[in-house]
């Protein structure tokens, strides 16, 4: 993406077809039947849940992306790619059904009117499971999705090769960890309370803490947004008092960008405690599962609880200024805030020293478990 672009959170670009128009789409640029369709929530990208009349795979989804980010054929490129790559690499990531031309993607025209903005267009296939957000998650499955989390960036940071890779240099892109400080442009959003005070130190903090040890973070691609509602699971085991979960679909890989490991796993620890009955534990059992895969140095331990917050003040911010472009969006673009702040509040209150004790505790019990 373009700078001036990237570091919009959102224009007014989101697409708004209707069913009928999305269906005909379907017909029109992947030549397939609908039998039914329904519309899945979104953030800026317009999805809808199809089926159609094929042999094979009958469910998918198709993924209107919004039209500032249809602009950069090669960034969506390098994330259709990239799910390709996973799939193929054996994680259950979403793959394209080629259109008619025998394209992943298909650049499209909202409406009839003349001056319609144009969309980009993806039919992928459609994964089973239940969004983390709608389990109570347990010890085991915050270290599978630690795992996950480490897995993926690794694979795609040592073996992915693609000529538009270079494309996830995202340098301002708004969700990117790193540009923690951006936010200081939209802080306006949550008005005058006690909520903008914490933000505001959050932002100060990354400036004299992060910012000067960037550097020393080991670098790699970035999923970049393993939230609760984009990591999908299934029951592995029927027991009611101890269910086990398996990973079952790795979805949404639009926040995709070269960043560093320490990122993804600050940003699964945030996500995880949105949902979580003890949320200040969860950075322990996602760390563990993380470290099993790439243990992080002590700079980057030293960094998450920093990093952790930086996600919930952009998650918390954007989403703030995003609803005031998006009235009608706001129960979702707001899921976070239901218990985020409530999160970040307890964090400061608590303090880093005592959160980090309880995170590396849980986790060295992962390395040295105790005696049977």
């Amino acid at each position: 993406m373009s700078s001036e672009n990237d570091c919009q959170p959102q224009t007014l670009s989101k697409p708004a077809l209707g069913e009928r128009e999305a269906a005909e789409l379907v017909d029109r640029v992947f030549g397939l039947k609908v039998s039914w369709i329904r519309p899945l929530p979104s953030y800026d990208d317009q999805n809808f849940h199809v089926h159609v009349s094929a042999e094979g795979a009958d469910e998918y989804v198709l993924k209107i992306t919004n039209s500032e980010d249809s602009q950069e054929p090669e960034l969506i490129e390098a994330q259709t790619q990239a799910m390709m790559f996973l799939s193929a690499e054996g994680f259950p990531s979403a793959t394209p059904y080629l259109t008619k031309d025998g394209n992943t993607m298909s650049l499209e025209a909202g409406g009839t009117r003349p001056g319609s903005k144009k969309y980009m267009v993806r039919l992928l296939t459609y994964l089973p499971g239940t969004p983390v957000a709608k389990i109570t998650t347990n010890a085991q499955i915050l270290y599978e999705i630690g795992r996950l989390a480490a897995s993926v960036d690794k694979v795609l940071s040592e073996k992915f090769q693609h000529p538009s890779l270079k494309s996830l240099h995202r340098g301002q892109f708004i969700w990117n960890l790193a540009n923690v400080p951006l936010l200081d442009q939209y802080i306006y959003a949550l008005g005058q309370n006690k909520y903008r005070a914490v933000v505001e130190q959050v932002i100060e903090q990354f400036k004299g803490k992060i910012i000067p040890k960037l550097s020393s973070f080991r670098a790699c691609i970035n999923h970049g947004d393993l939230n609760d509602h984009n990591i999908l699971v299934e029951a592995s085991s029927a027991s009611p008092e101890n269910p086990q979960y398996r990973v079952s679909g790795i979805l949404d890989f639009s926040d995709m960008s070269y960043g560093y490991y320490v990122f993804e796993v600050a940003i699964v620890i945030m996500y995880m405690m949105i949902e979580s009955p003890e949320p200040l534990s969860v950075g322990g059992h996602v760390l563990a599962g993380f470290e099993s895969v790439l243990p992080l140095t002590a700079e980057e331990r030293g960094a998450l609880f920093v990093l952790v917050s930086g996600r919930f003040a952009q998650s918390l911010v954007i989403a703030a200024h995003t609803a005031l472009l998006y009235p009608e969006n706001k129960e979702y673009l707001t899921i976070t805030a239901k218990t985020g702040w409530k999160h970040l509040m307890t964090m400061f209150e608590v303090g880093q020293g005592a959160i980090e004790k309880t995170w590396f505790e849980t986790a060295r019990a992962y390395a040295h478990p105790a005696p049977a």
